[in-house]
């Protein structure tokens, strides 16, 4: 059982992009939902309003399932839960599954979430502490608080490591005034 990275209350991932080490790659997966109610699925979980949010309909264990077309690194996974707006439907354990496809997934890791507020940001790492290579996430709520039946989850994105370019090394961007420029290079 481990702990996801602690990070500051409500820290936005959008921090990590700004650093130019990772991207987001959730659009260039196929993303499915083990139940929602109408109008409140996929398009909600990814919609970057954290006003929003899925909301599971039916037993336990919810599944948020994650698929790409071909084998992707991925670093880290971000979910944004808020206890206080959902309480018993905010997930309190959390199982990240990663894989080939649904038939041989294996467990990454294990998360306990005590009354989350904000994005938990955990890493998918190998044995050897470097990012996962996989075809498939799932994200599988196991519990939530005060034995609550359906789940809320507010935003989910991923990240994968930025590779250096092939051409030569070239500084990084890290200001606003750099970063516009820095597809033209």
């Amino acid at each position: 059982m481990t702990t996801p990275n602690k990070t500051p209350p409500g820290a936005d991932p959008k921090q990590l992009e700004r650093t130019v080490t990772v991207r987001e790659i959730g659009s260039q997966a196929v993303w499915s939902l083990s139940s929602c109610k109408p109008g409140f699925g996929v398009d909600q979980l990814r919609d970057d309003n954290l006003e929003t949010y899925w909301q599971s309909d039916g037993s336990q264990p919810h599944l948020v399932n994650i698929q790409f077309r071909r084998k992707t690194i991925v670093k880290t996974l971000c979910i944004y839960a808020d206890y206080k707006s959902d309480e018993s439907y905010t997930p309190s354990k959390i199982s990240v599954r990663v894989g080939n496809n649904f038939h041989n997934l294996q467990e990454n890791r294990q998360l306990e979430l005590v009354e989350p507020s904000g994005w938990i940001h955990v890493p998918l790492t190998d044995n050897h502490k470097k990012p996962t290579r996989t075809f498939m996430i799932q994200i599988a709520v196991l519990a939530n608080h005060q034995n609550g039946r359906d789940t809320h989850m507010r935003q989910i994105k991923i990240y994968t490591p930025v590779e250096e370019s092939s051409i030569g090394k070239f500084p990084r961007c890290t200001t606003i005034d750099f970063m516009m420029y820095r597809s033209i290079r």
